[in-house]
């Protein structure tokens, strides 16, 4: 009779024993269905996401070679000379933003003019908020040249971390683009806005800190809500309130600044995370490595990739360790269906039946009950494999959550962004205020949410496992009874 007859034949005639067989592969191929999923789509979500986490470099001075040489000079003087921030050449960072890894850029000028036609807003230690500035009431006894306006000079606003992350947005007109470049447009806070009753289209009058003579009619075009925390944490003595950071166009800030073609930092968005390394190389051989540097911030991307790694690794683990056991469990029940069908495979031999035939016939039994688990694994381990990656990101995001918060971060005015993730403050920022604080990615709302995707190279894969373990059980299972002759098989 041909074995193929026979193994179906078994298995409807045996129809306990197969629905039995049936469970306890569909429960083993929904485990490895969950893990290959998992794998699969942490391998994707990395991928998918690489450009979205993407990856910046900012071009500015070398403050630790800067601080290196101030030190020279004092030992060589005898007195202490301030810290000289060089600035950098905006035709290098034009040239370096031609290259092919660079996605955008935008530039920075940081430094203060005085409100002349309006009101700054300043706090008091004690925590109250007075007008001060243009009126009699805001006049200052400080000789210090520090205007009581922070501006913050661009290029984009829309690459400016701070709006990128919608921790500060536009609450009404428009952010800065390009195309502001070489007007007086500005963007103001709206607590500003509001304590001096200002409006989209209105205009202001700044004077620059180095002659009182010179002041200059602004447009504001847009009006922005600052971040939450920026505006809540204590300002030190002689710090300016986040509300009086404006925001121009980077060449209208250096006439604020006094210079020209010049910026204190540029910051590229790269295409892809991966390309880091090679734009650094390539931008290092276009500036001064003595005066400047080149700082990247891949974390977003870093911690992202992070978390899918030990994603995919505890998925592997899921998916060897079933495969293992499932062997394991599956040799066992299969030798004890063997045991039972001792007599059949004694008669099967004696009428001169191969014992290749006789394997095949169980292996082709448990093929057919194989189709029938992979239908159901594949209908339900989409479910199973949500439900462990909803549970393992959640574990990993609490884990990198608490490992890199750090309480007590002090922040000041918003920062060109993507520059202050690296860690460096931008040259020239007036009052001291530290530079915006980097966002790493780790909270819960930047994690990406995985999307487990079954495909045909999924069902590929979990039929190939699962005709292995089967292989292998049945291998196993048969070893012991076809090394038998036939006579001492019908007679045991």
């Amino acid at each position: 009779m041909n074995f193929l007859k026979r193994a179906w034949q078994n298995i409807t005639f045996k129809k306990g024993r197969s629905l039995l067989l049936i469970i306890v592969m569909t429960v083993i191929m929904v485990f490895i269905m969950a893990g290959l999923l998992i794998r699969n789509g942490a391998v994707a979500t990395v991928e998918n996401t690489k450009n979205e986490a993407g990856a910046s470099v900012t071009l500015a001075a070398d403050r630790q070679k800067a601080f290196s040489k101030m030190r020279k000079q004092a030992s060589s003087s005898g007195e202490r000379p301030s810290l000289n921030m060089e600035s950098v050449s905006l035709k290098t960072v034009k040239k370096i933003a031609k290259l092919s890894q660079v996605k955008s850029y935008n530039v920075s000028v940081s430094t203060s003019v005085d409100a002349d036609s309006f009101d700054s807003i300043s706090t008091s230690s004690g925590s109250s908020v007075m007008m001060g500035g243009g009126g009699p009431q805001g006049e200052s006894d400080d000789d210090s040249t520090t205007g009581d306006i922070t501006v913050n000079g661009v290029n984009d606003m829309s690459t400016i971390t701070e709006f990128k992350n919608n921790k500060s947005t536009i609450k009404s007109g428009r952010a800065l683009n390009s195309d502001d470049v070489g007007t007086k447009n500005v963007v103001i806070e709206n607590e500003l806005a509001k304590e001096n009753d200002l409006e989209v289209g209105d205009t202001i009058t700044v004077k620059d800190t180095t002659s009182d003579t010179n002041s200059y009619e602004l447009t504001i075009v847009g009006i922005y809500k600052a971040s939450s925390t920026s505006t809540s944490q204590m300002m030190g003595p002689g710090q300016s309130d986040p509300s009086n950071t404006i925001y121009t166009a980077y060449d209208l800030a250096n006439t604020f600044k006094g210079q020209s073609g010049k910026v204190d930092s540029a910051t590229y968005s790269l295409n892809s995370p991966t390309q880091k390394s090679a734009f650094i190389k390539t931008a290092k051989k276009d500036i001064n490595t003595n005066k400047f540097s080149l700082v990247a911030d891949d974390s977003t991307y870093q911690q992202l990739k992070k978390s899918m790694k030990q994603m995919e690794s505890f998925a592997n683990k899921i998916v060897w360790l079933v495969a293992i056991a499932g062997t394991i469990i599956l040799a066992l029940i299969i030798i004890l269906m063997v045991r039972e069908r001792r007599y059949e495979m004694g008669v099967l031999l004696s009428l001169g039946e191969s014992r290749i035939k006789i394997v095949g016939q169980l292996l082709v039994e448990m093929l057919m009950l194989l189709i029938v688990s992979l239908t159901l694994a594949g209908a339900t381990g989409k479910f199973a494999g949500q439900a462990l990656s909803k549970q393992m990101m959640s574990q990993i995001t609490s884990t990198t959550t608490s490992s890199t918060d750090q309480p007590g971060r002090m922040g000041g005015a918003p920062t060109t962004g993507p520059s202050s993730n690296s860690g460096e403050k931008p040259s020239g920022q007036p009052n001291g205020q530290p530079g915006q604080t980097a966002n790493n990615g780790t909270n819960k709302q930047n994690q990406p949410e995985m999307k487990l995707q079954i495909s045909a190279v999924t069902l590929l894969q979990l039929g190939a496992f699962g005709f292995t373990i089967i292989a292998f059980a049945v291998l196993l299972a048969s070893m012991n009874i076809l090394r038998l002759e036939p006579r001492k098989i019908l007679i045991g």
